[in-house]
C-alpha cells in the first residue's frame, strides 16, 4: 500500500500549553485508528522522545543527525509500542542545530528535504515543535502541510496567538504556500472555573470553525503517563484525557 503523508506541526511559541502531550497522544490515537504514523521530536528538550518510551540521553542518532549530518533514516527511526507508530527522537544535540543552521544554504528547508521521501510510507507525520519561533520551528513549518495550535485555557491564552498566526502567514507567503492551520485545540480545561469557560467561549467566538470541537481536560492521568513512557491510551484508556485525544484524532482525520 502506498501513502502520501499529511505532515502536521504541533506549534505554539508559548511553553506549557500541552504541545508535547498533544503530539504524543494524537500520534498514538491516530495509530490506534489504524493510521501509519511517524512522530518527529523537534524540540531539544526531548519530552516527546521520553513520553513515547525512549531515553534522549541514550539515543545515539536523533533528528539532529538526520537534519545536519545526513544520517541514514534507518539509524534515526525507532519503533514504539505500536507497530504502526514510529518516532525520530531528539536529544540535547538538537539545541546546537539552531546556531549551525544560520550559516547553511537553504537553512529554512533542511527538514523538508530530509523528510519528504518518508511521506510515501506514512499517513501522518506529526512534528512536535520547540516552544519558540526560531529556525527549528521555521523548518518544521516549511516542511508541513498543516499546523495544529494547542491553546491552554487560561487568562493569557490568546496572547501571542496573533504573533504565531502572523509567523504562519509569513512562512506560507515566502516558504510554503501549502501551509494551513488545521485547527486550534483547547487544552487543560477545568470545567469548575468560570475563567476556563470564558476562555473557551472567547476562543470560539474569535476563531470560529478553526477551533476543534474536542476540548482536552486538565487530567492527572495525562500528567502521569509521560513518566511511564507510554501514551495516555495505554496508561489509562478510560480516562478523560484518553477519550479526548481519541476524539481529537477522529476530528483530525476528518479535517485532513
Amino acid at each position: 500500500m502506498s501513502y502520501i503523508a499529511s505532515v502536521i506541526s504541533i506549534v505554539n511559541q508559548k511553553g506549557g500549553v500541552g504541545k508535547t502531550t498533544t503530539a504524543v497522544n494524537l500520534s498514538a490515537s491516530l495509530a490506534e485508528a489504524g493510521k501509519k504514523v511517524l512522530l518527529i521530536d523537534f524540540d531539544p528538550q526531548g519530552n516527546a522522545t521520553s513520553g513515547i518510551g525512549l531515553k534522549p540521553d541514550c539515543v545515539e542518532h536523533c533528528i539532529y543527525h538526520f537534519l545536519l549530518d545526513a544520517s541514514a533514516v534507518e539509524k534515526v527511526l525507532h519503533p514504539t509500542v505500536y507497530d504502526n507508530l514510529h518516532v525520530i527522537p531528539a536529544s540535547r544535540d538538537l539545541a546546537g542545530a539552531e546556531v549551525e543552521l544560520v550559516s547553511m544554504e537553504n537553512r529554512e528547508t533542511r527538514l523538508k528535504v530530509a523528510i519528504d521521501p518518508l511521506r510515501n510510507f506514512y499517513d501522518f507525520i506529526i512534528i512536535d515543535c520547540a516552544p519558540s519561533l526560531g529556525l527549528l520551528t521555521i523548518n518544521a513549518l516549511a516542511a508541513s502541510d498543516k499546523s495544529i495550535i494547542p491553546v491552554q485555557c487560561e487568562y493569557f491564552a490568546l496572547e501571542g496567538i496573533a504573533g504565531l498566526v502572523q509567523t504562519l502567514t509569513q512562512v506560507k507567503d515566502h516558504l510554503n504556500p501549502n501551509l494551513e492551520i488545521v485547527g486550534i485545540v483547547l487544552t487543560m480545561y477545568d470545567r469548575r472555573t468560570s475563567l476556563n469557560k470564558q476562555v473557551v467561549d472567547n476562543t470560539r467566538r474569535f476563531f470560529r470553525d478553526l477551533v476543534f470541537d474536542t476540548v482536552v481536560p486538565r487530567n492527572i492521568r495525562l500528567t502521569e503517563a509521560p513518566s511511564h513512557g507510554i501514551p495516555i491510551s495505554l496508561y489509562d484508556g478510560s480516562s478523560a484525557g484518553a477519550i479526548a485525544y481519541k476524539s481529537l484524532a477522529e476530528e483530525v482525520i476528518c479535517r485532513v
